[in-house]
Formats: C-alpha cells, structure tokens, sequence
C-alpha cells in the first residue's frame, strides 16, 4: 500500500474516530459472519452466525451461575452449599452453627438420626491430652504383629491425593495441616515427595505403577522401597492400592508434557515420556500371591501393610477372608472406598455406576471377615464422602476405626468444587500443576485451615459422642443410629444392616494415648 493512501487512512480515522470504529466493528462482525457459516464443525454456528457464539459463553460460564445464583443450598453435588460452607467455617475458625432450626427432610428415606442418652457423658469429666481437647486416638493398634506397630493420633485422618494431582503447595498445606493436628497424610499413588515431608505421620500408597519403589525397567523393587522407608521414618504405614471407589479397574496416563524432572525422580520413570498406570498389579494376580506380596513388603520394612480397594465382586473377599484364616497372614488394615468417593479424573460411566456406595460395600465386607473371627484383628478404614461427623458417625457405627477425608480437605484449603480437576485449571490452585494458579494456595495459611478443619471435625464427634453416653466415639453402635425408612417410619442402622459390629473393649480414653514410635 503507497504511502499516501496510508496516510489518508490514519488521517480519515483520526478525523472520524466513531465512524471508523464502527465501520472496523462491522469488518470484523463480517469476517466472524462468513467464518460461522461456511464452517462444518458447530451446527449452532452454521444456522445462527454470531449470535450462535452466545450459547457457548453461557454453556462456558453456566457451573459458575447456577453455584452462586440459581442452585438452592441443598442441591448442588457432590458437596452442596451448606456441607461447603460448614467445612469453610470449621476450617477458618469461624462459627459453623447454622440458625433457625434443620432445612433436612427428617422423613426422607436413608435420612440418619443420632439418639442422644438422656443422661450424656459429663464434658468436663472428658481426657484431654497434651491440651488437645481434639484428641481422637485409634482404639487398635495396627500391625501388632510387626516390628513397628502404629497407633494413629487421630481417627480422622487425610486421604490418598498424589503430587501430580494436586499441585505442590496443595500437599505443602495438607501436610503441615496433618502435622498440627495430629494425623496422618496418604500419599497416594504418585509417590513420597518432600512436598509431603512437613512433618506429618505418611502412609505410603503403592499402586500398579509402583511409583517410587520401582527399579529402572519398571518392576516393583523391595530393596528400593525398604531403602525410601529407611531414609523416611515419617512412613508409618504401607497401602497395597488395588482399587479405588470412583474408577476401579481403570488404569491412568500422566501425559509426557507433564512428566518433568521432578515428577520423574520422585515415580523413577523417564522424564518427558507417558507415565502409565496398569489397570492392574503385576506382582500378583490372585489372592495367595496377594498376601505373599503383603508378607514380602512387611517382613522387609518391619511396617503394618494394607490394602485399600473399592467393592465389586464379594468373591474376592470371601478369598481373601478364608485364606487369611488358614495362613493367619495378610492385611493389617483395610481400606474400603465407596463408589461415592472422589478423583481427580474418570470416565463418567465409571464414577457413577462401577463399584458398591460406600454403605453397602463396607457391610458386605466387613460381615465376610466378621464371620470367620477376622474383624477385630483389621483395623477398618472407610473413605467416600465421610468427612462430615454425621457420616462419620454412620461409618463407626457400621465398623470403621478410622475415617480418611480427602475433597473436604480440598475444600478446606481453598478447593470451591469448580470439578476442573482434570483440566489442569482448577480455579483454586489446588488440583492443578499451573504456576500461576498454584500461588494462590499458601502453605501456610493453608495449613492451618487444614488442621483447623481436622480438629473442628474431631471436636464435633467427641460432642456427639458425649450427647450419646460415650467418651470415644468408637463406641457407637448400630443401634445408636436410626434411619428413615419414608413417613413414620425408622429402623435401627443394626437392624437395617444386619448385622452388629464387634464389641469396642474399650476403658477409658487416656488408656490409648500412648503411640508407639519408629526411629529412624
């Protein structure tokens, strides 16, 4: 183009700023015009150029209105707006009572009622340790027949949620959250990283990749793993992962985009290449070479050894149970997740329909071992959507000696359920590896509302439990609990299941705060 036309041009625009301005608008509206209709690919585009883009806009920003203008408080999922804001409150310090009276439908089939005693446990009469009036130890110890038993602090304890998943300053908060409050951090399958050596009692979660306890061709390698536990006495625990509530029996791929340097010294896998999880383990692939694996793992490491899994197949278990009775090996603790329970990303069909609710699958398996005297030898663990003390409750009703919370600990550091977990956009920087994002969770602070949230969770439970007659509250029974079976209509937990939990010998709390100690 000649100078002088050029010339004329900015002369024109800079003389007529509005006219160009809209002639320019309308230029680009055309090119927007003919781009939309001759394209093939969005139909809506094609019948209604321009306009058509607005469905998208909306489509786009549609989670974000109906979260914080159109859903009522109980609608949304899988946490609605009143769980939410409970967990935020609790985790901030602030006051987490609600006025006015229940906004519940107590009539409502599956709706749960604690009956309180008519004469509650004296609060003032109630242990308190080390100042903690949190304070919720295990009342098993696990792995009492291995060199280094474990009694947890806490019965409310953090799930498994790899480095990778969640960002670095997501575990730097968990940790130090688990840290001050007492309880333990799960790894999960991705591996111990010193994101996760805050200061917090570990369970090192190994699944079928074996991240970090593989050799270089990718088999599973003891002298690794009993290496990594040695330089580690913050590893308290081991978890045999077999499967999980929101997507068993499906395998995973870590991109090779997202596979760094860091993320490959912490798995021992090759830095810039795919990082895949098999749909299943390779060092065993039945339930004898199960328990030999569990067996090889304990005897090198001197830790309590588990297994966590969702429910599908009782056949498996009904296996399991019977060749542990015969062999008097395996397992020291169970983990049972429900299919309610949370992942970073799964296939749609997966996280609705495959495996059991929490509720049905821990009774099932439970009343298995129950009945060939294995029970009270496991320590029980549930997970699934239990981060609440009603549910909680429920759970140790039903037999769970321990309670694992993994979105609700999400969600108190700063998780708002945007379910962007599998973008790599989570809003909040929680579960994302963006730089940018990830600044916005302070370890810090974030752990201290972690710690907040666990030990909030704890003081509502020794509540309930002293509304109901209890110190503890491990002593809840089925028949503490009642549910609604519709209109006027309520049956005991126990009678709904059942089936009865063993007996809790239980004596006085202050008999089991003494935990037992692994040194480097």
């Amino acid at each position: 183009m000649d100078a002088p036309l050029m010339d004329q041009i900015l002369n024109w625009i800079e003389t007529y700023p509005l006219s160009s301005t809209l002639i320019g608008l309308l230029l680009f509206l055309a090119i927007v015009f003919l781009r939309d209709i001759t394209q093939k690919t969005h139909t809506i585009q094609r019948n209604f150029p321009i306009v058509g883009r607005l469905r998208y806009f909306l489509e786009m920003i549609g989670p974000e209105l109906r979260q914080y203008w159109v859903a009522h408080d109980k609608e949304e999922r899988p946490f609605d707006r009143t769980e939410r804001s409970w967990i935020y409150a609790t985790a901030k310090g602030q006051n987490s009572n609600f006025g006015f009276g229940t906004t519940e439908i107590q009539y409502e089939p599956g709706y749960p009622i604690i009956k309180h005693k008519a004469f509650p446990y004296p609060e003032a009469n109630a242990y308190i340790h080390n100042n903690d009036t949190s304070c919720i130890p295990c009342l098993k110890v696990i792995g009492t027949k291995r060199k280094f038993p474990y009694r947890p602090y806490s019965i409310v304890n953090i799930s498994a949620m790899s480095f990778g998943s969640l960002g670095k300053n997501a575990i730097m908060a968990l940790n130090r959250g688990a840290r001050d409050s007492g309880a333990y951090h799960n790894t999960g399958e991705g591996g111990l990283s010193n994101y996760h050596k805050q200061g917090a009692d570990m369970v090192w979660q190994i699944g079928t990749g074996y991240f970090g306890a593989r050799d270089h061709s990718g088999k599973f390698s003891l002298d690794v793993l009993k290496e990594k536990v040695g330089e580690n006495p913050c590893i308290k625990m081991i978890e045999i992962k077999l499967s999980q509530g929101a997507k068993p029996g499906k395998g995973g791929i870590l991109p090779a985009k997202k596979v760094n340097a860091e993320i490959a010294s912490i798995r021992h896998v090759e830095e810039g290449k795919d990082c895949i999880s098999p749909n299943s383990h390779s060092e065993f692939t039945n339930v004898k070479e199960l328990i030999q694996f569990i067996e090889k793992i304990a005897n090198g490491t001197g830790l309590p050894v588990g297994i966590k899994s969702a429910v599908g197949e009782i056949e498996f278990w009904e296996e399991l149970a019977h060749e542990m009775k015969q062999s008097s090996e395996g397992p020291d603790f169970i983990t049972i997740d429900g299919g309610e329970g949370g992942t970073g990303a799964a296939p749609l069909t997966y996280a609705d329909h495959v495996s059991l609710p929490f509720k049905i699958g821990f009774q099932r398996v439970y009343t298995l071992f129950q009945s060939q005297g294995l029970s009270e030898q496991i320590v029980w663990i549930g997970s699934g959507k239990l981060g609440f003390p009603d549910r909680a409750v429920v759970a140790i009703a039903m037999g769970c000696d321990l309670i694992n919370v993994a979105r609700e600990a999400m969600l108190s550091i700063g998780c708002i359920q945007a379910q962007k977990c599998h973008t790599d956009h989570c809003p909040a920087g929680v579960a994302t590896q963006n730089w940018w994002l990830q600044r916005g969770v302070d370890p810090e602070i974030k752990g201290k509302r972690a710690a907040k949230y666990i030990q909030g969770f704890r003081k509502e439970l020794l509540s309930l439990a002293h509304s109901c007659g209890y110190e503890h509250p491990g002593q809840f029974t089925g028949q503490d609990i009642e549910i609604s079976m519709g209109m006027n209509r309520y049956q005991t937990l126990e009678g709904l299941l059942g089936y009865k939990r063993d007996e809790v010998k239980f004596t006085k709390l202050q008999d089991y705060t003494v935990f037992p100690k692994r040194q480097a």
